[in-house]
């Protein structure tokens, strides 16, 4: 590997206390493993998030730190637990290393599916090398203001019937039902999504991933939240295609406005403490 599995952007101006991060919206895809997908169609990396970190590429201006995978979520998921431990359990969901797509697709050829042995080396590769700079990031935060926000930025195609039966919600704010973030600040960032054109529940399907549920810890002054979008609000879903500029700057402004309110409701809830 001679790229770093993440890119970085820092704060421009005075910083604040938010690190957003973005885990599946990289395409990079090693040569070693190009060969073994089991279609074209695999190699398209039809389950990427795509476009977010150009998305939020506001988020600097906030005074926010950005980190964002740079491979697909194909190599590693980021938002797997390194142990594989279910996250929803009775429910369909990927694999630390998946070996199929949403749409239930085998990824590898036959016979050159991912190995244990394989699986580890690639957490120590590309998981890891993340997940210990998100945690720096956050130690730092809280070394510097007392506490740390982070956000967890997600897509998908808005019908995944193997997922959920019916047309997902545009958008899908995650707390992990109120355990990985203060309640204050969920809510507050909620009513700002409700109160948008958009459809707009929490802990519907997708209540946090890895991420927020293993940094999420209001207890020690870390609060996560998950923001899972239906594609269809800002890009064509199929196939994959550019940002749409009509749809991306009708919704810009609501993620504008729920990063605002995350850092002014978190900094409230950590003065009334």
């Amino acid at each position: 590997m001679t790229d770093a599995p993440y890119g970085l952007r820092t704060p421009r101006g005075a910083k604040v206390p938010l690190l957003v991060s973005i885990p599946h919206t990289g395409v990079a895809v090693p040569d070693w493993l190009r060969p073994r997908l089991a279609s074209a169609h695999v190699a398209s990396l039809p389950d990427t998030d795509w476009h977010l970190h150009e998305l939020y590429d506001f988020a600097a201006e906030f005074g926010a730190t950005t980190i964002y995978a740079r491979y697909s979520r194909y190599v590693i998921d980021l938002n797997r637990p390194r142990d594989q431990q279910k996250l929803y359990p009775g429910k369909a969901e990927t694999e630390l290393v998946p070996t199929k797509t949403f749409a239930g697709e085998p990824i590898y050829r036959s016979g050159d599916e991912p190995t244990a042995a394989e699986i580890e080396r690639r957490t120590r590769e590309f998981w890891q090398p993340y997940h210990e700079r998100l945690a720096s990031e956050l130690d730092a935060m809280r070394a510097q203001f007392g506490y740390a926000l982070l956000f967890d930025a997600h897509s998908i195609v808005g019908l995944v019937p193997r997922l959920h039966p019916e047309p997902l919600p545009d958008l899908m704010l995650g707390d992990v039902d109120g355990s990985s973030c203060a309640p204050a600040i969920s809510d507050a960032v909620h009513a700002v999504q409700r109160a948008s054109a958009y459809r707009a529940e929490r802990n519907f399907r997708f209540k946090g991933g890895y991420i927020t549920r293993g940094h999420g810890k209001p207890g020690e002054r870390v609060h996560a939240l998950q923001l899972e979008m239906s594609q269809r609000v800002y890009m064509r879903e199929r196939p994959p295609g550019p940002i749409d500029a009509a749809l991306a700057a009708r919704l810009r402004p609501v993620l504008q406005q729920t990063l605002a309110t995350f850092i002014t409701a978190g900094a409230a809830a950590e003065r009334a403490e």
